[in-house]
């Protein structure tokens, strides 16, 4: 099991280094992916134009954008609710970006009340996410709504 308390710590250093969204999800990402074992991706989705678009993430290419409520990522932002699916197969909808995927989590990221982006860790394991990694996972997630700067500070 990971140690979600270490994992969030070292996430705290970086989002006290910079919290702007890119280099802290950027970070965020590669953390979980050096952090979690049998995953095959780990990255974020975010909210533009009415849609999820791709954000920084680890693993292989990934699809670009999901609609809302579409997919394991959609449903979640949807329905404003973590999801932890053993079998991806099972899923009504699933899209499948990595064909090797069998279990994947997805936890709603918010500013001011709204989904924002979501993270979405999947596996070729299936079954491979607990209710101690969704619970570990949110705790991470509300590490970084506390901290994130979704907006450019140009000047």
């Amino acid at each position: 099991m990971p140690d979600y308390k270490l994992i969030s710590a070292q996430l705290k250093g970086f989002l006290e280094a910079d919290p702007y969204y890119v280099p802290a999800l950027s970070n965020a990402s590669a953390l979980l992916w050096e952090s979690l074992s049998d995953i095959s991706w780990a990255g974020f989705y975010i909210v533009r134009g009415g849609q999820l678009v791709l954000g920084p993430f680890q693993g292989k290419t990934a699809c670009i954008h999901i609609a809302k409520g579409k997919g394991v990522c959609g449903t979640a932002w949807e329905k404003d609710e973590a999801m932890l699916v053993p079998d991806v197969e099972q899923f009504p909808g699933h899209i499948a970006c990595d064909s090797a995927s069998r279990s994947e989590i997805v936890i709603p990221i918010h500013k001011d009340g709204e989904v924002v982006a979501v993270l979405d860790i999947d596996s070729p394991v299936l079954d491979r996410f607990s209710e101690e990694d969704k619970k570990g996972l949110i705790a991470y997630v509300e590490m970084l709504e506390s901290s994130l700067e979704w907006a450019q500070n140009l000047y």
